[in-house]
């Protein structure tokens, strides 16, 4: 228990929640290992950066934008939608062919 709060997903060797940090390092230590071996580079991937990902690919799949704010503790919807949400052409172009075809 920490904080009144049960029930963690992962916890560290001293039994404590995993933190950021924790995760950082471990996706550190897999890219450097993976760079070792393989010639095309696996760029650096943060919790982070996957936050960002995750936030595009729920957008993307037509999640209510205001539960996506909430999932991703956001208190302005703004922050979720042009901060944490990317879409690139492929995307804008895959929409417009889904609105066409309906």
């Amino acid at each position: 228990m920490v904080d009144g709060r049960l029930g963690f997903l992962c916890l560290d060797k001293n039994d404590m929640p995993m933190i950021a940090f924790h995760w950082e390092k471990y996706m550190e230590h897999i890219v450097e290992k993976y760079n070792k071996i393989y010639r095309i580079q696996m760029p650096k991937v943060t919790p982070h950066v996957c936050r960002h990902t995750f936030c595009s690919n729920m957008a993307k799949s037509g999640m209510n934008p205001k539960t996506l704010q909430y999932i991703m503790g956001h208190s302005d919807i703004s922050v979720t939608l042009n901060t944490y949400t990317h879409v690139q052409f492929d995307d804008a172009k895959e929409e417009l062919l889904r609105v066409v075809n309906e």
